[in-house]
């Protein structure tokens, strides 16, 4: 199943609607951190619902746009704003459809992971940036987070799982400047006492405070050079 087929089928089904719910906890942090500006273009890669996309837009960017792979989801995002200056794009993560120097700063939240071939959509946000402009990636799928590898087998699609040093290997081979490295602590995610464990999910209290306050979401920041 391509990624297309995935997600679209996601947006059928209403599963888009819970995206901002998962992710909205680290991806705040993320985007708080963005040096967005007034009048700035910026790019949400991977849209989903457009949760992240609209968010970038109440920081008084002048255009924002969502990219995602399914059309479905795109056409979801569209029919939760009526903002004029919010634009949500179907295209693939290797051939960004924006000019050269285009865009002044992107943002992706649990969605990088299923580019086809991530060197070469590292390259491609690269190529859009302009010199300066900044990507902050941000994924809970990686490989010092043990408890995220199963989510490769209930996802029929291909997801890449980098360490940490691969993702800052991946950003410079592609041309980026790594300025920043972080794992964005899940503070909002309730954890029961000790007395309480095992639960479905986490065997000790201690699993899961280091899934959501240790390891939470990886971010990492590149700059286009000037």
């Amino acid at each position: 199943m391509s990624v297309r087929e995935e997600f679209d089928a996601w947006a059928a089904e209403g599963r888009d609607k819970g995206m901002e719910d998962r992710h909205w906890h680290t991806a705040k942090q993320a985007l708080a951190r963005m040096p967005v500006e007034a009048g700035d273009t910026v790019l949400d890669l991977g849209t989903g619902s457009g949760y992240a996309t609209r968010a970038l837009r109440e920081r008084d960017v002048g255009r924002a746009y969502g990219l995602d792979g399914a059309p479905e989801m795109a056409r979801n995002a569209r029919s939760y704003t009526d903002d004029g200056n919010v634009g949500f794009v179907v295209g693939d993560f290797g051939s960004l459809p924006f000019a050269d120097d285009s865009i002044d700063h992107a943002f992706s939240m649990e969605a990088f992971y299923y580019s086809d071939d991530p060197i070469e959509t590292l390259e491609e946000l690269r190529r859009v940036l302009r010199p300066g402009g900044t990507f902050y990636c941000a994924v809970d799928f990686f490989e010092e987070n043990t408890y995220s590898h199963g989510w490769q087998d209930t996802i029929e699609v291909d997801m890449t799982l980098w360490s940490k040093q691969e993702y800052r290997d991946g950003f410079r081979d592609a041309g980026f400047y790594v300025a920043e490295q972080d794992n964005l602590a899940d503070r909002d995610v309730e954890i029961p006492p000790a007395s309480e464990f095992p639960t479905e999910h986490y065997d000790t209290r201690e699993d899961m405070v280091e899934r959501y306050r240790v390891l939470g979401t990886l971010l990492t920041v590149g700059v286009a050079p000037e």
